[in-house]
């Protein structure tokens, strides 16, 4: 039964949406249909987890608007994703990043950033 499934969603996967990972910041522009026009809505945010993975996949994005912290969870392979943009990226040790809901002001958004001279080694 999984190889029938597998061949059914495979043709629902978005080929490039894995280039980024848990921790860096990224701007996911929506399309957010209002009655009858649609237009693109930014979110931008650090990514604080992935979860599953084929169709399933799905990853949260979490910013600071207004002094409160707001996550929002998309689907990797969604249709309503027009694209994601790395804007930096990080080294992490982890795979989940909660540990940055409790953090607040300046704090909340520091995440180890990788330096261009440890891009020029790889």
């Amino acid at each position: 039964m999984k190889p029938i499934i597998d061949e059914i969603t495979s043709e629902q996967l978005q080929p490039g949406r894995d280039t980024f990972k848990v921790g860096d910041g990224v701007r996911v522009h929506t399309r957010v249909r209002e009655g009858d026009k649609e237009r693109i809505q930014v979110f931008a945010g650090i990514v604080i987890a992935r979860k599953g993975h084929g169709i399933h996949e799905s990853f949260t994005v979490r910013r600071m608007a207004s002094g409160e912290g707001v996550e929002r969870v998309f689907p990797v392979h969604s249709p309503n994703i027009e694209k994601v943009e790395v804007e930096r990226e990080s080294v992490t040790m982890r795979a989940r990043m909660y540990y940055l809901r409790d953090r607040i002001g300046k704090a909340a958004n520091k995440v180890k950033e990788k330096r261009l001279a440890d891009q020029a080694k790889r």
